[in-house]
């Protein structure tokens, strides 16, 4: 990757942007800004420049002055707040992308890298690949996500800028603070004689390294379309069920699961998910890692940081 200089990172406290920060670092300039509500201060290198802001209610638009590529993963992550509060991905995922992209077209800013999500997709043939449609998402969360990508698109489109869509499998490792092996870990340590395990155990899905992620990022770069659209993800599954066991037997526990549910673990839920990464297979990516083998080696950091 040839040094971009001059980057800025949005949601760079959080669990993908400060892997991705510490990686940028390497060869740029890096700025970082993040209100810190699930993100934390002390995964940011000291070496990079941190902004507290809130993308959504301050002034932004001089944060980007003189930078070169925005790194957009500032959002709300949450998929099932979408069913208790309607606004919350309306407002975090797409205003506030519409809010980077205003700043960016006042600036002179041209390239922007956003990650998006397999919820896009909603219930689609599986592997998904990239051109597949209608994208038809059942949650609201994947509904920002989809409206924010159309947004960017037409901002390439109308403004001359250039943009690479990242639509990210389950992304899991070290820092990473939600989602079901987050859950199961927190679920044990309070009670290790019993899982709850939201839906039937059967949502079989794929599960990316953050190692492998980033490095996916970085490599996807090397394409010059106006927009460039990118699956990410591994290319076998697991189910919910197989990771309750790896984390169990890591914790050294035997607890009763019990299931709480049908097919999906909450409303918007896609129980059934592979993206197709053919795309970026072609430009000579491959994850390093398979989904089980992601599980076991993020499940093993965890239970360290613990003790």
């Amino acid at each position: 990757m040839n040094a971009m200089r001059r980057v800025l990172v949005t949601g760079g406290a959080g669990f993908i942007g400060s892997h991705l920060v510490d990686r940028l670092l390497e060869d740029n300039e890096v700025t970082v800004i993040d209100n810190l509500s699930s993100g934390i201060r002390e995964h940011i290198s000291p070496k990079a420049r941190f902004i507290k802001a809130d993308l959504l209610t301050d002034e932004i638009e001089g944060f980007f002055e003189g930078q070169e590529i925005v790194f957009h993963l500032a959002a709300n992550p949450e998929v099932r707040l979408g069913a208790e509060d309607t606004r919350v991905h309306l407002q975090q995922n797409l205003l506030v992308t519409h809010r980077i992209l205003e700043a960016m077209r006042v600036k002179g800013v041209k390239k922007i890298v956003f990650t998006s999500t397999s919820t896009i997709y909603g219930e689609a043939p599986i592997p998904t690949p990239e051109d597949y449609g209608p994208l038809m998402p059942i949650s609201l969360y994947g509904a920002s996500k989809l409206a924010a990508e159309a947004l960017i698109c037409s901002y390439c489109h109308t403004f001359e800028l250039k943009a690479w869509i990242y639509r990210f499998a389950n992304v899991i490792g070290e820092r990473s603070n939600h989602g079901v092996i987050h859950d199961f870990i927190n679920k044990l340590r309070e009670n290790p004689e019993e899982l709850e395990i939201l839906g039937n155990g059967n949502q079989t899905k794929s599960y990316i390294h953050i190692e492998d992620c980033i490095e996916a990022m970085l490599h996807g770069l090397k394409a010059q379309d106006k927009v460039n659209i990118f699956n990410l993800g591994t290319e076998d599954q697991i189910t919910v069920k197989e990771i309750a066991g790896i984390v169990s037997e890591q914790l050294g526990l035997s607890p009763t699961f019990e299931f709480t549910g049908g097919e999906r673990g909450w409303k918007g839920d896609v129980p059934v998910m592979l993206l197709s990464v053919e795309r970026l297979k072609h430009m000579g990516w491959g994850p390093k890692l398979n989904s089980k083998e992601a599980v076991r080696e993020t499940v093993k950091q965890k239970v360290r940081s613990i003790h």
